[in-house]
């Protein structure tokens, strides 16, 4: 089957949180985010590391990220506070492969929320949307051996490290290689 012809929610919600694909207008709660957690995000991911945005490139690439959830090419999804509409970060369903029905986690949450348990609830939230309404058979969380923060996340959660990528990565500033470890949830 074409992946654009399944049909299911752009968005869902936890206890807390509503979970949905992204919409213009919002590049400015975003940038705001990204501009607060700077410091935080270089450190793990290279795409912030290498990049200086503004608010107009944050807008045009979730308006290309909606563009990509319609064609079912990856499914970027924002996360909100359901009862103060605050922007709590950012995840999604990467790397989709719809035969096999397999997607890879991945995440980073505003500094200015981080420790409250949002990102693992989203997470849930994500891993439970995944086999429930995508159908899926496998969701994976890929993240370096040395980011105690984001493994904690799939650890708690009962996800299973199935293994260690040995020399797989570099670290966001080009420096070090990293080892990747990757955790699974089949169904």
């Amino acid at each position: 089957m074409n992946p654009i012809l399944i049909d299911f929610p752009n968005q869902f919600t936890t206890e807390r949180l509503l979970i949905r694909t992204p919409l213009p207008g919002d590049g400015k709660v975003v940038y705001e985010s990204i501009m607060s957690s700077i410091n935080e995000l270089k450190e793990w991911l290279s795409l912030f590391a290498q990049n200086e945005f503004t608010e107009q490139s944050i807008e045009a690439i979730l308006r290309e990220s909606y563009v990509k959830f319609i064609k079912r090419e990856e499914l970027r999804l924002l996360i909100f506070d359901k009862d103060t509409n605050q922007f709590i970060g950012l995840s999604g369903l990467n790397k989709p492969d719809w035969e096999i029905r397999k997607f890879e986690i991945g995440y980073w949450v505003d500094s200015r929320v981080s420790g409250k348990g949002y990102m693992t609830e989203a997470v849930q939230g994500i891993t439970n949307f995944a086999f429930t309404e995508l159908k899926a058979r496998r969701v994976e969380i890929r993240c370096d051996t040395l980011n105690y923060k984001s493994k904690a996340i799939p650890e708690r959660l009962g996800f299973q490290l199935e293994g260690t990528l040995r020399c797989e990565d570099l670290s966001s500033d080009k420096s070090q290689i990293r080892d990747t470890h990757i955790y699974a949830l089949v169904k």
